[in-house]
């Protein structure tokens, strides 16, 4: 039998200067939303070079409003294609969808930044420039590992789907996208910045609002009205004591090293409207994070029977409740377990490869992998190679070894899940 292990390590060793050239051509496009069709080009033409079927189309807004799971701060997606590329495998092997996103945060302040967060100068074995960690350098990883199977001349039972997709910032749009057109398989591996780690599970989020109100008055006579500034630091302290009983709930070992598996964040607080007048309504914009245990309705319900209680706490909200309501984004929760037989042959391959044991711990934010998990049936892995810590940073970097290790240990996954046809020994 060829040594298919030696082989995909040395063509990746061979191809190192211009996977790398490519990266920098991907991190040079601003691909933030709406700016996504030509970085989307440019991974549309390596997927056909690369012999595999190609299929781009802008995503349509209206049929995507008839998903319950739809969200995006946008309707309409001209210049944000989705890309998606199939190998056809001979039939009778396990099919995998490889899901990366393009678009990327913007850059925010410059002066924050060392360098030009667009360039991709590498410096001390790291590739520099927004987009680097998340995701651009995990896309590189999946696009070397297809191509590493199929310059070593092996062909698979199964097919492999590769998504590029756009809105995964925003919601997750893309992947849905891709779901509705059908693009699902048996499992997926999405290649977000994990620092190599495995996260099988990764929690869900959805965003929230309330409105606190109180009772105006002159500011020289401020014993007259109720703040409701003052009454949001109630709120605030009640939503407090709801996150540590969400969380002490969980048990689960995958989320040891996390200190808040699941927080509930306020993002955003405005109230008030003259200073020398009581503030008579506060708006407090914020983020519950939502286990894999648990379905986003629940999560919803448990906050909204917890503000219920603020009236045992506070005698003003007897007659003047606050008011949620849920708006925004939202990232479903996913998980896939920890027996599933994906999670034993990414974990052998990656100590086949790396000579250690992976970490394998839950995601501390949200992904597509949710999409792919609950809606396409796909249940997900998320391993990569960025940088979780410097997602959305300035001076956002990625360890080019990483890109190629994470290839490698992909490149060998796909093989024994999606089986080498016979006719490849």
């Amino acid at each position: 039998m060829k040594d298919y292990k030696a082989s995909i390590h040395t063509w990746l060793k061979e191809n190192r200067e211009s996977a790398i050239q490519f990266l920098q051509q991907l991190i040079q496009e601003q691909s933030t939303q709406g700016n996504e069709e030509t970085v989307q080009s440019i991974v549309a033409e390596k997927l056909k070079q690369m012999g595999m079927e190609v299929e781009w189309w802008e995503l349509n807004g209206e049929e995507l409003k008839k998903s319950p799971y739809f969200y995006s701060s946008r309707e309409e997606f001209q210049g944000s294609p989705n890309v998606v590329g199939v190998w056809r495998g001979s039939g009778g092997g396990r099919t995998i969808v490889l899901n990366g996103h393009v678009d990327i945060v913007p850059a925010g302040d410059l002066t924050q930044w060392n360098i030009s967060p667009f360039k991709g100068e590498i410096m001390d074995g790291k590739m520099y420039g927004r987009g680097t960690t998340d995701m651009k350098g995990g896309n590189l990883s999946l696009y070397l590992a297809v191509e590493a199977i199929k310059a070593s001349g092996i062909e698979l039972k199964g097919d492999v789907i590769l998504h590029s997709v756009v809105e995964e910032e925003s919601g997750g749009a893309g992947t849905l996208a891709a779901v509705m057109k059908g693009f699902k398989a048996d499992a997926a591996i999405i290649p977000e910045p994990t620092n190599m780690k495995i996260f099988p599970k990764q929690q869900g989020s959805k965003w929230f609002r309330i409105h606190v109100k109180g009772r105006s008055a002159h500011g020289g006579m401020r014993y007259l009205g109720v703040s409701a500034i003052e009454k949001s630091s109630v709120v605030v302290e009640h939503i407090k004591v709801l996150e540590n009983l969400r969380n002490d709930r969980i048990d689960d070992p995958l989320y040891a090293n996390i200190p808040i598996p699941v927080p509930i964040n306020i993002g955003r607080i405005e109230g008030g409207d003259w200073p020398s007048s009581v503030a008579d309504a506060v708006i407090m914009e914020g983020r519950i994070g939502i286990s894999p245990e648990e379905t986003m309705e629940d999560g919803q319900k448990e906050l909204e029977d917890w503000l219920a209680k603020l009236a045992d706490i506070d005698p003003w909200f007897k007659e003047n409740p606050v008011t949620l309501e849920w708006y925004g984004a939202r990232w479903l929760p996913g998980s896939i377990d920890n027996d599933h037989p994906l999670m034993d042959i990414l974990s052998e391959k990656y100590k086949s490869v790396i000579g250690t044991q992976p970490v394998i711990e839950a995601s501390p934010w949200g992904t597509d992998g949710g999409l792919l998990s609950q809606v396409g049936n796909t249940p997900s892995i998320i391993f990569g190679p960025g940088t979780s810590n410097m997602a959305h940073f300035p001076n956002e970097y990625i360890e080019i070894d990483k890109i190629f290790e994470v290839a490698e240990i992909l490149a060998l996954t796909v093989m024994e899940w999606c089986c080498i046809q016979e006719s490849s020994y």
